[in-house]
């Protein structure tokens, strides 16, 4: 049942928005490095390897430099145009192509890089295994700010990812495996929308009040 709706609304999606997508594809095409398309290979179901499609938004070059495949707030690898398809979100739409071919679900665990995949307790990698990754989740809900969170000239960014942020991401994946179903999916649609009207929104908290508890470290931060 879950496939029917992947199929549909991405399907649906990549329709109504097309006269978004088009202009997007063209202004890429003739501005900044001039690639459409970003693919990076990413951890999908059962651990295989696979290609996720993105609006390409920084330099070619961009995970051999910096903070690698980190990305934080206002990274100077950014391209200009791409800061405004990654603030929207808009970077994000060409996964519809992804779910389509089922590499994807609309909603899952966001699909890692092998390195912050890695990052993961040993038990989440195992969870998060277990399903298709997400074009949204409850982990890119309650992460949505990552790159401002990073965003502190106090801690050590890649130390900060695996010791704090990544344990606790990988809790709520595990939360997610355990209470799969057509509410959660449905819900977690709904609130990833409301996300992006309402970013500082606390409401998955409220509406999924058996999530786990953020650490001290980042009890302020979500």
């Amino acid at each position: 049942m879950v496939r029917f709706f992947d199929i549909f609304f991405s399907g649906l999606a990549l329709i109504i928005l097309s006269p978004l997508l088009v202009p997007v594809v063209i202004i890429l095409k003739f501005t900044g490095e001039g690639e459409v398309f970003y693919i990076q290979q990413r951890v999908g179901k059962d651990g295989k390897m696979f290609g996720l499609l993105k609006f390409a938004t920084m330099l070619k070059d961009a995970p051999n430099m910096g903070t690698g495949t980190v990305t934080v707030k206002d990274d100077p690898r950014v391209l200009p145009f791409g800061k405004f398809l990654r603030k929207t979100k808009i970077n994000e739409l060409p996964q519809l192509i992804n779910i389509l071919k089922g590499d994807m679900s609309i909603i899952g665990p966001r699909p890692q890089t092998q390195r912050c995949f890695l990052a993961f307790p040993n038990k989440s990698q195992e969870a998060i295994k277990q399903v298709k990754p997400g074009l949204s989740g409850i982990g890119s809900v309650v992460f949505r700010d990552e790159e401002e969170i990073l965003d502190d000239p106090n801690i050590d960014r890649l130390k900060f990812y695996d010791e704090v942020i990544a344990p606790y991401k990988g809790e709520l994946e595990e939360w997610y495996v355990k209470h799969q179903s057509l509410y959660t999916y449905f819900m977690l649609i709904f609130l990833t929308a409301w996300a992006v009207i309402k970013p500082d929104t606390k409401l998955h908290f409220k509406v999924f009040k058996d999530l786990p508890k953020p650490p001290k470290e980042l009890e302020k931060k979500l």
